[in-house]
C-alpha cells in the first residue's frame, strides 16, 4: 500500500515537500482547534469542531497524496478532489454556524453545501476528464464556467446575500467583521483554485505553469485557506466567549 512507503524527499522535489509541510501544518491546526474547544462557550464548540475536522481531513489526505506523488510521480487529482468535496462544504457550514444565532435557517446551510458540491463536481469533470488535443479548450472552458456558477453563488451570498444580511443583524461587531474576513478568503483565497484550473491542458493559462507548479500552487493555497479560515472562526469564538463572561 502507498501509505506503507517510506521514501525520502529530494531537496528539489517541491511538490512532495509542500504536501509534507501542508500535512504537518494542518495536523497541528486540527489538534489546536480541537483542544481549544475547551476555551469557548458551548454554543461555539461546534464551530471549532468543524474547523478541526476541516484541517484534520485535509491532513490525512495530504499524507496520502504525498506518498502517492512520490510513488507514481503523478498529480493526485482524484484524491485532491476527494479532500475538497469533504472540506469545502464544511467551510460553508461555518457560515451557517456563525449566523445561526441571528436566525440562519437550515435552508441556507443546504444551499451553500449544494453550491460548493456543484462547484467541485464540475471542476473535477473539467480537470479529470479533459480529452486533450483539439477538444481540450472547449471542455476546460465549459466545465470551468459551470463550476464558476457555484463559486459566484457562494461569493454573492457571503458578501451581499443571506449570509451578509444575517451577519449585519447579529448585533455583534465581532461576527460582522469575522464574516467579512471569511468573505475575503472566498474572494481572494478561493480564486487561487480557478487560476490553477486554467493552467491545465486546454486552459487559458496553460502556458503559465507546469502541472508540477500547479500542485505546489494548490498545496500552498490549501494550507492558507483552511488554516486561515479556522483561525478566523477561532478568533470569533474567543471574542464572543469573553463578552459572555464579562
Amino acid at each position: 500500500m502507498l501509505l506503507n512507503i517510506i521514501e525520502p524527499i529530494a531537496p528539489d522535489n517541491y511538490v512532495a515537500f509542500t504536501f509534507f509541510t501542508g500535512y504537518i501544518a494542518m495536523l497541528a491546526a486540527s489538534v489546536f482547534f480541537f483542544v481549544e474547544r475547551g476555551s469557548v462557550s458551548p454554543k461555539w464548540k461546534m464551530s471549532l469542531l468543524v474547523s478541526a475536522l476541516i484541517t484534520g481531513i485535509a491532513a490525512v489526505h495530504y499524507y496520502y497524496m504525498r506518498d502517492y506523488n512520490l510513488a507514481t510521480g503523478d498529480s493526485p487529482t482524484f484524491f485532491r478532489y476527494v479532500d475538497w468535496i469533504l472540506t469545502v462544504p464544511l467551510m460553508c457550514v461555518e457560515f451557517y454556524l456563525l449566523t445561526k444565532l441571528a436566525g440562519a435557517k437550515k435552508s441556507l446551510l443546504w444551499k451553500l453545501i449544494l453550491a460548493s458540491t456543484w462547484m467541485l463536481v464540475c471542476g473535477y469533470i473539467g480537470e479529470a476528464f479533459n480529452p486533450g488535443g483539439g477538444g481540450a479548450a472547449a471542455h476546460s472552458v465549459t466545465w470551468g464556467i459551470l463550476s464558476t456558477l457555484g463559486y459566484l453563488y457562494i461569493l454573492y451570498n457571503v458578501w451581499f446575500g443571506e449570509v451578509a444580511q444575517l451577519a449585519a443583524k447579529s448585533n455583534s461587531d465581532t461576527i460582522k467583521q469575522g464574516v467579512r474576513y471569511l468573505g475575503w478568503f472566498v474572494l481572494v483565497g478561493w480564486s487561487i483554485y480557478p487560476i490553477g484550473y486554467m493552467c491545465m491542458d486546454g486552459g487559458w493559462l496553460s502556458s503559465l505553469m507546469s502541472p508540477e507548479s500547479v500542485d505546489v500552487w494548490y498545496n500552498i493555497a490549501d494550507a492558507i485557506n483552511k488554516i486561515g479560515f479556522g483561525l478566523v472562526v477561532y478568533s470569533i469564538a474567543i471574542a464572543e466567549t469573553k463578552k459572555e463572561l464579562a
